[in-house]
This record gives C-alpha cells, structure tokens and sequence, in this order.
C-alpha cells in the first residue's frame, strides 16, 4: 500500500504542510536545547540575508550558512515541535524550493542529535511528507492546527514554548517567521465564512469546530498521532 501524504505536486508560490517524525515513533526532541537548536537552524536557513551576514560578523561560525540560506525562496507561516514529530508549514517560491530546505535542515538536525547523543543511523522514519494546500480556508485551519498542538502535551520540555503561535500573539518576534500572511487572511474573516471571531487567538483558542476534521488528510497520516 503506497504511503500517503508523500509530496507528488510540487507547485511554484505552493503552501504545503511539512512533516516529520522520528524512526519507530522514537522522540527527536529529548532536551530542551534539542528544540531550541531545531530552531536555531531554522533561523539560519531562513532569516534575512543581509541580517545573516550582519550576524556571521559576530559568530564567524554563521557565515558557512550563507550560501545556503533560503530566505528569498522560501517563507515559513507557521510551525510546532512534538515529542517525536514537527509540523511546518511553508510557501515556496519555485519547484524545488522545500526539497532544497528540507535536505539542509534535516541533514543539520540529525547530524548535531547522533552526535551529542552518540548514535548512528537514521532519525527520521522516512523522507519528510507533505500536503499541497490551495483553499485559503484550509490554509488558516492548517496554522489553528499546528498551533494547537503543542498545548496539550505532558512532558518535562514545555512544547508550547517551541511553536510560532507566541510570534503570532505578539509576545516574541523574529525576521525568519512570516505570520503576516496568515494574520492578513484572518482580518479577511468574513470571506473566509468564520463567523464571530474577534481575533485570531480567539479563532485558535475558541473556535467551535475541529480544524483537525475539517483539514482531514491535510493534517497527519491516521497512524502518526500516535
């Protein structure tokens, strides 16, 4: 039975749901500074050139990333960290955009987790999958979803912390996430047909209806919820 949720489109100015998790189901994330380094490589791969170089001035080490940054072709809209799994979800400019990004970033995790753990081997449990989404509808249920969940997560790191959702409310900031789009689609509310939403904390936090069942295939495959 073929795997679903492999990306077979790979569509110029495309939004897609990036995913990933680790082999046997196995947790990726263990320590605290697992997830903020996750992320440090997300802010190399993805902020600003021009702030990149200003950067790589101070920490010389930061310079090896800029031939490889992709913040001109690629925009991250939202994102959350999970025990054994992420969530990303990115715009790319051109076709081959999120195989270029994913490769780098992947390759960067696994090599820094198998050597301050001292492990061989795979840590993902297969490439990366993703969903194209075209409704703009789905696209602001995507980032509800990712947002959510974090929250209700029981383990020793504070997941919560390791999502884009405080950047959407305001309480962090960073050049290398893009919540203005998704922040300009909400103040579309109403063509969207959301009815009664005062804000998007409010939307993500209070709305009634499941964005889980309403995104169905676009979220995770059955079995990686668990």
């Amino acid at each position: 039975m073929p795997t679903r949720n492999i990306v077979k489109v790979y569509a110029e100015k495309g939004y897609y749901h990036i995913y990933n998790r680790g082999v046997e189901k196995r947790n990726i994330f263990l320590e605290k500074e697992d997830c903020s380094v996750f992320l440090h490589y997300l802010k190399m791969y993805l902020s600003p050139l021009n702030e990149l170089k200003q950067l790589s001035l101070l920490q010389p080490r930061a310079s090896r990333f800029i031939s490889l940054n992709l913040s001109g072709d690629l925009s991250l809209l939202s994102f959350s960290l999970m025990p054994n799994h992420f969530h990303l979800q990115i715009k790319q400019q051109h076709c081959d955009t999120i195989t270029k990004f994913m490769r780098r970033l992947s390759t960067s995790y696994v090599m820094y987790f198998n050597k301050k753990y001292r492990r061989i081997g795979a840590l993902f449990q297969n490439n990366y999958k993703g969903v194209l989404i075209e409704d703009d509808s789905y696209l602001l249920h995507l980032s509800r979803y990712i947002h959510l969940n974090p929250l209700n997560i029981k383990s020793q790191i504070n997941f919560s912390e390791f999502s884009s959702y405080p950047y959407y409310l305001g309480k962090k900031k960073a050049s290398w996430i893009n919540e203005k789009e998704i922040l300009g689609y909400f103040r579309s509310a109403q063509r969207l047909n959301l009815k009664d939403v005062l804000s998007y904390q409010s939307f993500v936090e209070d709305y009634k209806e499941s964005s889980k069942e309403i995104l169905g295939t676009l979220t995770l495959e059955e079995d990686d919820s668990e």
